[in-house]
């Protein structure tokens, strides 16, 4: 595993697979860049994929001081660390962070997942006060519950094949510091001209489709595909599907979507 070096001094860990055009995967929450190797295993036979842990996870370093900010210079970094402008991919609050970045960073392309964008009202209390309160209490492994279950759409996270021996309950932290992100993000205009591709499951979260419908609304380059018979996690369920869009959408953009 090599590492890039952020802004802000942060070692951010990244790993390569594959051979060819550049294309840089970012995770979500609670997770880590080996979370997306079904999808990265497809993507290799045609790209070099550069698959980061994000800061505060895994093999990656952390700062004193958090913000979405931050992690659109990691993206930046890692950018610049690749030859040519990437293909980014990225996943749920990987999506907000690309998507916050696209204005700024060179990228060729932009496929976000059900990135963490929400639009409407806000529930009351926040979902990251109520998950902050459950981990206050001591129970962090019900406060990893009820992000997956609120935030993911996951209707019984205690059913998943990974649950709960494949994730580290010690980033219910990080996973508060990234409610708070998405909960005071407010979409902005969005005139950037990178060709976007947005995925939503069709049984992914209501409040994350929304998300993706206002981003298309709001972004003249973006079209929008709603995959059948998946959830949140598309992305690792049917990889074959997903890289076939993904490499459909890079060849020409408007061979897919609406």
């Amino acid at each position: 595993m090599e590492t890039v070096t952020a802004a802000d001094g942060t070692e951010i860990a990244v790993e390569h697979d594959g051979d060819g055009p550049p294309l840089i995967a970012l995770h979500g929450s609670a997770a880590t860049g080996e979370s997306l190797q079904p999808i990265v295993s497809q993507l290799a036979a045609d790209y070099t994929v550069t698959v980061p842990d994000r800061r505060g996870r895994g093999a990656s370093g952390d700062g004193d001081d958090y913000s979405l900010n931050r992690e659109v210079a990691d993206l930046q970094a890692l950018v610049d660390a690749v030859d040519g402008e990437p293909v980014v991919l990225a996943h749920s609050f990987g999506g907000l962070v690309a998507l916050a970045a696209a204005p700024t960073v060179d990228i060729s392309r932009l496929i976000l997942y059900e990135p963490a964008v929400t639009v409407g009202e806000s529930a009351d209390p926040p979902l990251s006060a109520q998950v902050r309160s459950l981990a206050d209490e001591g129970s962090d492994t019900e406060a990893m519950r009820l992000f997956f279950e609120a935030g993911s759409g996951i209707p019984d996270v205690t059913a998943m094949p990974w649950w709960p021996e494949q994730i580290n309950m010690d980033w219910v932290e990080t996973v508060i510091r990234e409610l708070e992100a998405v909960e005071t993000f407010e979409l902005p205009a969005l005139d950037f001209e990178t060709p976007t591709l947005l995925l939503t499951g069709e049984h992914g979260p209501r409040h994350l489709a929304e998300g993706a419908r206002a981003v298309v609304d709001a972004h003249q380059e973006s079209r929008l595909i709603d995959i059948e018979d998946v959830g949140h996690l598309g992305l690792l369920s049917e990889p074959e599907h997903v890289a076939e869009l993904v490499t459909t959408f890079v060849d020409d953009p408007a061979a897919v979507g609406q």
